[in-house]
């Protein structure tokens, strides 16, 4: 069953100083029970398109679904089926966890002894039920964002949207929200929808990943198919030779091989794409041999979804994450135009 449909979505900002085509007609579908991530670095859409499937900001053009209701045009229908967890925290640091969970419980209009019941089961789901009567600025990082999606679960959504869910937080308790994560969604069928800029994150808790950069998803399938697509092994080379004439003719004979699926350069490394690595490699030191080309470097190494963020978007993950200047501004931007 598809919980999430999206058509030609798209959203711009406008502004006297200068519009943002942040999503640029994007479609997908999500099926029931499914974790399905978008990733991708800042500024690339991600948080636009979460914010336009939870009713925060209209389309400029385009249709999203939600178990049916349409996001403009049923906003109450979608809030009261989806929990969202956003980047920002929504805790209130002066409030006890206790506290807090009761509020958002009567945001949703549940009577106290459903509050109750529920805030029970959740605090203790994600460890938090001894230190429940402390206020939460006494609280980590990491039991902070914890208890935030707590508070998004506690009416039970059907959809649970999770924006970048480990932002900023240290490894050990990333882990911990992963596996917070895959036992949200074992124990209650939950769909969950989250945006990340982390690789291995999506690796690890994603059923598929749609893979998002300015404004346009780029690629979309199951994080092994993803890695397949790119077609082999990978070999890196460093090449210490001035000549690129040589080294011209150097990958020319290579690219003759029958395993050789394709060669790239990038910043003077050159990546070989192969089916078989290890019995490549001895055949690319005999050629470099004959043609007096001087190896610095060799590696090999399986896929990641680094390399297949390269081969999609022409361009490595950490060269495309935007400065802090550029997240400003956009989030100045939104926050006008909401």
């Amino acid at each position: 069953m598809k919980v999430i449909e999206v058509k030609d979505l798209a959203k711009t900002y406008y502004s006297p100083f200068g519009n943002i085509e942040a999503v640029k007609g994007i479609s997908f579908e999500v099926e029931e029970g499914e974790i399905f991530g978008f990733l991708g670095p800042n500024g690339a859409g991600k948080s636009t398109t979460i914010m336009m499937l939870t009713t925060l900001v209209k389309p400029t053009k385009g249709t999203a679904k939600i178990l049916g209701y349409d996001v403009v045009h049923q906003p109450n229908e979608v809030r009261r089926v989806i929990g969202y967890v956003s980047q920002d925290l929504t805790v209130d640091d002066t409030l006890t966890g206790w506290e807090n969970m009761y509020l958002q419980g009567r945001f949703y209009h549940l009577p106290k002894e459903v509050i109750k019941q529920r805030s029970e089961e959740l605090l203790k789901l994600l460890r938090l039920y001894e230190r429940a009567k402390d206020k939460a600025e006494t609280y980590s990082g990491g039991m902070r964002k914890r208890l935030d999606i707590a508070m998004g679960l506690i009416h039970r959504p059907k959809i649970l949207f999770l924006d970048e869910p480990t932002l900023g937080l240290d490894v050990q308790t990333r882990q911990d929200i992963w596996e917070y994560v895959q036992k949200i969604r074992k124990e209650n069928g939950m769909t969950i929808f989250l945006t990340t800029h982390y690789m291995e994150e999506a690796d690890s808790l994603c059923d598929r990943i749609a893979i998002i950069d300015k404004g346009e998803i780029k690629a979309l399938d199951t994080p092994r198919r993803l890695k397949d697509s790119i077609g082999g092994d990978l070999i890196s080379l460093k090449i210490s030779n001035e000549s690129l004439e040589e080294i011209s003719k150097f990958l020319e004979k290579v690219k003759t091989l029958e395993v050789v699926k394709n060669i790239t350069s990038q910043d003077g490394r050159y990546t070989i794409v192969a089916s078989n690595a290890e019995k490549l490699i001895p055949m690319i030191f005999s050629i470099a041999y004959e043609s007096n080309i001087n190896i610095s470097s060799i590696t090999m190494k399986k896929p990641s979804l680094d390399d297949v963020y390269l081969a999609y978007t022409g361009k490595e993950f950490r060269d495309e994450e935007g400065s802090k200047e550029d997240a400003m501004r956009m989030r100045r931007l939104v926050r006008r135009t909401r």
